[in-house]
């Protein structure tokens, strides 16, 4: 079945396979006429970037490109970015890629107007109010992997390589003006890859189930990207040419994007801290992660958890949801344990403090101390669920 929709919610969204052609029209809507787009190394020699500057100067858009950005963007990043975007007198920014890449654009096309610098606009109080709001440059968001649902986001996370914090910058101006959900982009994602940036949706969803701020709207959001993701995920792992999955998948990712409005948790509080002192991928970090975070939340979450596994056609039992991620987990060739993939028990002690700090701690079910935080992270890396 072919899906091709537009959606306003939480901003516009075109999605089908081939929207992609749709680029040079959406610049003149949003009345970009000198695009850069903004991309990673991987990315930027692949046929379908090069199609699009194509079509973008057959257009008569000055199109511009900068693919530097790293799989952790830097703040360095933006700034060589930042270079790009006014050498070449942009007016505008095109996303494409994974979370690194979206990211890294959005906080390009943040800060072409400001004078202050990047960590002046954390997410930390009102910070946000400092933003120069004319100054912000319009953003067209189009992923290449069904992960991240930054195309949705608010906000960039980015790697402070001074301090090796992952620090968030946020304001409402960073969401993208057009999102644009291609599967065909996301079909030459190896399964590897397709299965942690899969996982990571699913923590985005499930996190935002899990966090005790009431927001029902976002609440079932999440429900519903997790029955998607359990149903289509397999699949698209299985058999990556599938293009309903990959359809599916790219939905579920905005989906559980949009659903952390209501907050995340200590899975992304451990991911974040992990991926800054070791690099990993964070999806992956997430993936691992997964079951370890809701064993030690279980006292406060058994009974939504059972109601949802029961929504998504599960036994309505704590344990059989956990046994299905565990099972889900094995079935996509996801370590069991953060050892599998070279994180050490040397540096508990600073990613448990890192981990208290980080802002998704916040919205965890239970706020854990340094001492649960060291206890999560070296059951993790043992892949001891016994905590």
């Amino acid at each position: 079945m072919a899906l091709f929709a537009n959606w306003n919610y939480p901003t516009s969204i075109a999605l089908g396979a081939g929207r992609i052609g749709d680029v040079a029209d959406e610049c003149r809507v949003l009345r970009i006429k000198r695009p850069l787009i903004v991309t990673d190394p991987g990315l930027c020699d692949l046929p379908f970037v090069d199609k699009l500057q194509a079509d973008c100067a057959a257009s008569g858009l000055g199109v511009g490109l900068f693919s530097k950005v790293h799989p952790n963007p830097t703040s360095e990043d933006i700034e060589a970015g930042l270079n790009i975007y006014r050498q070449g007198g942009h007016d505008g920014v095109i996303a494409l890629g994974g979370g690194s890449s979206l990211d890294a654009g959005k906080a390009v096309a943040l800060m072409v107007g400001q004078t202050r610098p990047l960590w002046d606009f954390e997410d930390v109080g009102d910070n946000w109010a400092r933003v120069i709001t004319s100054g912000v440059a319009p953003v067209i968001a189009i992923p290449t992997t069904a992960g991240t649902g930054s195309e949705v986001g608010r906000a960039s996370v980015i790697l402070d390589t001074e301090t090796h914090e992952k620090k968030i910058i946020f304001h409402p101006l960073m969401m993208p003006k057009k999102v644009i959900l291609d599967p065909e982009l996301t079909v030459g994602l190896p399964a590897g890859l397709t299965a942690a940036t899969g996982m990571d949706a699913l923590s985005h969803s499930l996190e935002a189930f899990c966090a005790p701020g009431y927001h029902p709207m976002a609440r079932g959001i999440a429900v519903e990207a997790i029955g998607m993701i359990k149903e289509w995920l397999p699949r698209a792992v299985r058999d990556g040419q599938n293009i309903e999955a990959r359809t599916h998948m790219l939905v579920a990712s905005t989906m559980g994007a949009t659903a952390f409005q209501r907050g995340l948790g200590a899975m992304h509080a451990l991911a974040h801290s992990l991926g800054a002192v070791f690099g990993a991928h964070h999806g992956m970090l997430n993936a691992i992660l997964m079951p370890y975070v809701l064993k030690a939340n279980q006292s406060v979450i058994e009974d939504d958890i059972a109601w949802l596994a029961q929504m998504i056609g599960l036994e309505g039992r704590f344990e059989t949801f956990l046994e299905w991620i565990l099972s889900l987990r094995e079935e996509l060739e996801i370590p069991h344990s953060l050892a599998a993939i070279g994180i050490t028990p040397d540096s508990v002690e600073h990613i448990s403090k890192m981990s208290v700090a980080d802002p998704s701690a916040g919205t965890n079910p239970i706020i854990f101390d340094q001492k649960a935080y060291s206890a999560i992270c070296l059951g993790a890396i043992k892949g001891s669920l016994e905590l």
